[in-house]
């Protein structure tokens, strides 16, 4: 029987079977002599122990499309980072920083600006303005007004989405919204294996319909990505591409150097000041952590 992981604690994988539900599985030993560690995310195939205690085995990964660093997940076809439009004011420096970690990962990305209903028009447009160029597609819903709810469902139809932002955006309002059973399967979960509140701190799939599921990424706030140096970031800035190549200096840091072609791009108004600051800010972070 094939399923997918939707979540993975303390040596229990739960497997959704698309029209049969959720089994609790262990891993056979094949795959610790492989070094080989089930994620969440993963398609697998199961053995099914007991179907009235839908117990099983899991005996086969199937392979991956993809292998996150962090969270350490599977087969993610997009992220969806939502952040409040208000109430909190969005954390810019935060957003760019799920930014760079999905463009490195090379997982492709939608911006969603929930709260979208204490914005007023030339506010969204302000927003707006600041991820024209940046590469992704930008979205502005309201759980509480249901407003781009449709547009968004179809966004992740058939997909497998990881959810990421900070807290008191409204994610958890827009998980319950898609999928209004959604605080029911993860309490079952929980009774399961007997632990409660503190499994949050773990990925989970959360299924919607079909093929569709979403990922609830917690622990987001560090840019330690393995690999990445702060010489290589101006690269995950899509709209600081077309400038570099008019630097004077090879390997330019594009902060301090004279003659930079992004500085000039931002001096003429291309390049949005809110994620120049990002990126500087950033860039130091990266440069500090290298020291350690």
């Amino acid at each position: 029987m094939q399923g997918k992981i939707i979540k993975g604690i303390a040596g229990f994988y739960y497997v959704h079977v698309v029209g049969s539900g959720v089994y609790e599985c262990r891993a056979k030993g094949v795959f610790r002599n492989r070094k080989m560690k089930p994620l969440v995310g993963d398609n697998v195939i199961i053995d099914v122990l007991d179907e009235g205690e839908k117990k099983g085995n899991v005996s086969e990964i199937l392979p991956r499309k993809n292998e996150l660093i962090r969270p350490a997940v599977a087969n993610i076809d997009q992220a969806l980072l939502i952040f409040a439009a208000a109430k909190p004011t969005p954390n810019y420096n935060l957003l760019d920083r799920f930014l760079v970690m999905m463009r490195y990962q090379k997982v492709p990305v939608t911006i969603c600006f929930n709260k979208s209903d204490l914005l007023e028009e030339t506010e969204v447009e302000q927003i707006e303005k600041i991820y024209e160029n940046c590469g992704f597609p930008v979205i502005f819903t309201s759980t509480k007004k249901q407003h781009g709810i449709e547009p968004l469902k179809s966004l992740l139809k058939d997909k497998t989405s990881a959810v990421a932002g900070p807290s008191g955006v409204g994610k958890s309002s827009m998980v319950n919204l898609l999928q209004p059973d959604a605080n029911m399967e993860t309490g079952d979960i929980s009774r399961k294996i007997e632990r409660g509140k503190n499994t949050t701190r773990h990925s989970e799939l959360i299924h919607i319909e079909g093929n569709t599921y979403i990922m609830d990424t917690p622990g987001f706030s560090s840019l330690n990505i393995p690999g990445l140096s702060a010489e290589d970031l101006w690269k995950y800035y899509e709209e600081f591409l077309p400038y570099e190549e008019n630097c004077r200096f090879q390997g330019c840091s594009h902060i301090h150097e004279p003659d930079c072609g992004i500085k000039a791009a931002l001096k003429e108004g291309r390049i949005h000041p809110n994620r120049y600051e990002n990126y500087v800010s950033l860039y130091g972070e990266l440069r500090e952590n290298r020291r350690y």
